[in-house]
């Protein structure tokens, strides 16, 4: 019978997993009970603490839900979202965001220069670019997947209770010839993380705020190319330099600007804007 111990346990247990030797999932199944089993010996974690932990963890699966994703909100606050966007963006693309927990992958197709607003109250912004490879070589027929918070820092999805459409906000655009994109909306406000469940009680128990600064979701895909998921914040706009979940770079920091000499950009818009910016998405090669 083997006498296991507080410092022979972590082998025991590596080694009731009978996994290819060398793999990927030993690799990552052995380093995660390394870093567990360390983190469990040098913090002394009592019975109160581990049963807390999982109590926790209980909470944000029963509060999670296909509209709400508790658990990629708890690894955006702690950084761990952001960490794996940094350690995966691709030489020359564009910088990786977080996801969010309200992406919907059946987004509505939309035209280009149709507007996202759905009428709401707010400014009027145009949004336009390219999306090109890594040598700046323009990439027709790339999708342009978006998605945002409205003029008060909402998403459609968390108010479909008051009759709001969960797909408003929310589009798909198909490049042109010259790999432009371009549509109308309204500028989002600022908004907390949700609050109401465990990771809020969390960010209180740390004395943090769950402030995001305003900002518009993308996902941008071409064949041949590495997806990357992304988000774009606007200059100088509130809490741009302290996100609760860690999501700027400065690379992803577009300048709003007045809405003059649109005309001379040729684009058919459905709505006037009062207000526009332009963001080239970069995408790399897949492996």
């Amino acid at each position: 019978m083997s006498d296991i111990n507080q410092f022979t346990i972590t082998e025991a247990v590596k080694d009731s997993f009978k996994t290819e030797p060398g793999s990927r999932f030993e690799t990552l199944l052995h380093g995660l009970l390394d870093h567990l089993h360390d983190y469990t010996r040098e913090m002394q974690v009592t019975h109160e603490e581990w049963m807390g932990v999982l109590n926790f963890l209980y909470d944000c699966g029963q509060i999670s839900t296909p509209e709400r994703h508790e658990f990629i909100l708890l690894s955006d606050v702690l950084g761990f979202s952001a960490l794996v966007d940094m350690i995966n963006t691709r030489g020359g693309a564009t910088e990786g965001s977080n996801l969010g927990p309200f992406y919907l992958d059946n987004a509505p197709e939309k035209t280009l220069g149709a507007d996202l607003g759905d009428g709401r109250e707010g400014v009027t912004v145009l949004v336009y670019g390219k999306v090109t490879d890594s040598l700046h070589n323009p990439l027709p027929g790339a999708i342009v997947d978006t998605w945002q918070a409205d003029g008060a820092g909402t998403y459609p999805i968390q108010e479909q209770e008051m009759g709001q459409d969960k797909m408003d906000l929310r589009g798909k655009f198909t490049c042109d010839e010259s790999g432009r994109y371009y549509y109308t909306t309204v500028l989002p406000k600022p908004y907390t993380v949700p609050y109401d469940g465990p990771v809020g009680r969390l960010l209180r128990a740390g004395d943090r705020h769950a402030w995001r600064p305003a900002h518009l979701h993308y996902i941008i895909r071409h064949p041949g190319m590495a997806a990357i998921t992304t988000e774009i914040f606007f200059e100088n706009a509130e809490y741009v330099d302290n996100d609760a979940v860690f999501g700027v770079r400065k690379s992803l920091v577009a300048r709003v600007k007045p809405a003059k000499n649109v005309a001379e950009l040729g684009f058919e818009l459905a709505k006037k804007p009062d207000a526009m910016f332009e963001y080239d998405f970069i995408l790399a090669p897949e492996d």
